[in-house]
């Protein structure tokens, strides 16, 4: 169950430097100076630089099988989520509508159901192997 939380894990992360590629292509950086902002610049990169830490804790747990990697990465990617959740929610609440600005209006829809959906998984998998790993299981 491992390695397939880091399987989705990567899916996750090509996913998320798609929707990166694309907030910077159509001006993310260039919107910052704006008083309101819908994606501020910390949770933009915020996000993906702990999801990378939280990431190589689980390397780390793959290599070594200390427990201990295992709740440390998913105590990280915890926050993670959170942030996309941010992430999510301002999306929604912009997408569209006369309320629409800033480069995220240029998502396209399946790219931000595809990091969603397989970064879910990975936060279930993760879940998972470290509880299977608390108890001493395989």
């Amino acid at each position: 169950m491992g390695i397939a939380a880091l399987v989705m894990w990567l899916l996750a992360a090509v996913a998320g430097a798609y929707l990166l590629i694309v907030w910077l292509a159509n001006g993310g950086l260039r919107r910052q100076g704006t008083k309101v902002t819908r994606f501020p610049l910390t949770v933009v990169l915020g996000h993906p630089a702990l999801a990378v830490v939280s990431l190589g804790a689980w390397v780390k747990f793959l290599q070594t099988a200390r427990v201990a990697y295992a709740w440390s990465s998913f105590g990280v990617l915890a926050v993670v989520a959170l942030l996309g959740f941010t992430l999510l929610t301002r999306w929604l609440t912009g997408r569209g509508g006369k309320h629409a600005r800033g480069a995220e209006q240029h998502f396209p829809l399946i790219g931000v159901l595809a990091h969603g959906t397989v970064a879910l998984l990975t936060f279930v998998l993760v879940l998972l192997t470290a509880i299977r790993a608390a108890r001493g299981q395989p």
